[in-house]
Formats: C-alpha cells, structure tokens, sequence
C-alpha cells in the first residue's frame, strides 16, 4: 500500500492511499472513520483525487460525521 496523500483539515484526518489498482480516501474523526474505494482507472492524474478534498463532496462527509457522532453518543447513553 503507497501513501499517496496526508493531511488534516477542519479537524478530519484525510489519508489517500493507492492499493490493489484503487485509490482508497480515508477520513478520520474521532473514533469514527469513512473510507470510499475509487478505481485507478477512474482518475486520470492523482492531482484530480484533491476534488475530494473540498466542496461538496467533503461536506457532506462533515454532515455524515455529524450524523454518526449523534448516533455513538445516542448508543454510548444506553449503554
């Protein structure tokens, strides 16, 4: 597995690997982590994976954190 790509950005943990012909974006929040598989053949250059890394698409993984965080602490609490 290659590390392609590591940084942090309003506090997630963005890593971009490539591995077995796919690139792999993993984002870390706290305990929570989402990881999507994109083909290599997909992307042309490595530069074009950063559109993952802003706009829409990376609020909507914010929201999806938001909504994971909730339900941890709703499940923590019954515990």
């Amino acid at each position: 597995m290659r590390v392609v790509k590591e940084l942090t950005r309003e506090e997630v943990r963005i890593s971009i690997f490539s591995w077995n012909n796919k690139y792999i974006l993993k984002f870390e929040l706290g305990p929570m982590e989402q990881t999507f598989k994109l083909s290599e053949m997909d992307v042309l250059e490595e530069k074009e994976l950063d559109s993952f890394l802003g706009g829409d698409f990376f609020e909507k993984v914010k929201a999806r954190f938001d909504e994971m965080g909730k339900s941890f602490r709703s499940q923590l609490e019954n515990l």
